[in-house]
């Protein structure tokens, strides 16, 4: 069964609950272990949305993609490629993706986000898709002028983890199949990325069974699967929108 879990402020109070046709659903206990349906039905004005995880870390892929590896003539990874986004950098749906203070170009990559649902551990492949609670849209916001500014050492966590610089959201889609999924990303009303989720060079279950062997995942944490072409840069007053059919559209203005 298909759905959509979301979390927000609600009475003062951090709930979550399910969006269902355009009323939320409240639920009680945790969202990761045995979630009880509350049958109390809120209207989205009602509530304040936030990420829908609180993960202990974003992980960030690069190089995941085959039809950008072959623009950028990159060769196949024998392993996964990649990054931590910092915990300042989440932000929640429709909050405000804010300038550096470093300035320069900054870009957007539309992207599909792994959810995590219990604590894995070395996890093998046969084994990954237990530990994945579902899939959310995720915009991985870099500073392009920050990553190669020092010609010693690629600033890759810098350039990725300033303030903001990682919307995702609006919910985590549970009991969906991620291989039939396309990523669009929409800037100004201009679509600007559409490429397919089958294109990953490493599949959802190998990123989170290879990775697990690097470093425990806990429940909420997230891994982006990386982005394809149409990688492009934001001007200031500038709105993106990552779209995963099934998924839904999260929605950033960037000042």
């Amino acid at each position: 069964m298909i759905r959509h879990w979301l979390s927000f402020m609600y009475q003062d109070h951090i709930r979550f609950g399910t969006l269902e046709d355009k009323r939320i659903q409240l639920w009680d206990g945790s969202m990761f272990e045995h979630p009880e349906p509350s049958g109390v039905y809120l209207n989205a004005g009602e509530v304040d949305l936030l990420t829908p995880t609180s993960p202990s870390k974003i992980l960030a892929l690069w190089n995941n993609f085959g039809a950008l590896g072959a623009k950028l003539n990159l060769s196949r990874p024998e392993e996964p490629l990649y990054l931590i986004k910092s915990p300042n950098s989440y932000l929640k749906p429709q909050g405000i993706i804010r300038q550096p203070a470093s300035g320069g170009k900054v870009v957007f990559e539309g992207e599909l986000g792994i959810v995590i649902g219990k604590t894995a551990r070395q996890v093998s492949q046969a084994d990954a898709e237990h530990y994945i609670f579902g899939y959310t849209c995720a915009n991985d916001v870099t500073a392009a002028d920050v990553l190669n500014r020092d010609p010693s050492f690629a600033q890759w966590v810098r350039a990725k983890g300033c303030d903001t610089f990682c919307p995702f959201g609006p919910v985590v889609a549970s009991g969906i199949d991620p291989g039939t999924l396309r990523v669009k990303t929409i800037l100004n009303g201009e679509l600007r990325q559409d490429y397919p989720v089958s294109d990953m060079l490493f599949s959802s279950a190998q990123l989170v069974s290879l990775i697990s062997h690097d470093m425990t995942l806990y429940a909420g944490d997230v891994i982006l699967c990386g982005t394809s072409v149409g990688v492009g840069s934001m001007k200031p007053g500038s709105t993106v929108e990552i779209e995963i059919e099934g998924i839904g559209r999260l929605s950033n203005r960037f000042e």
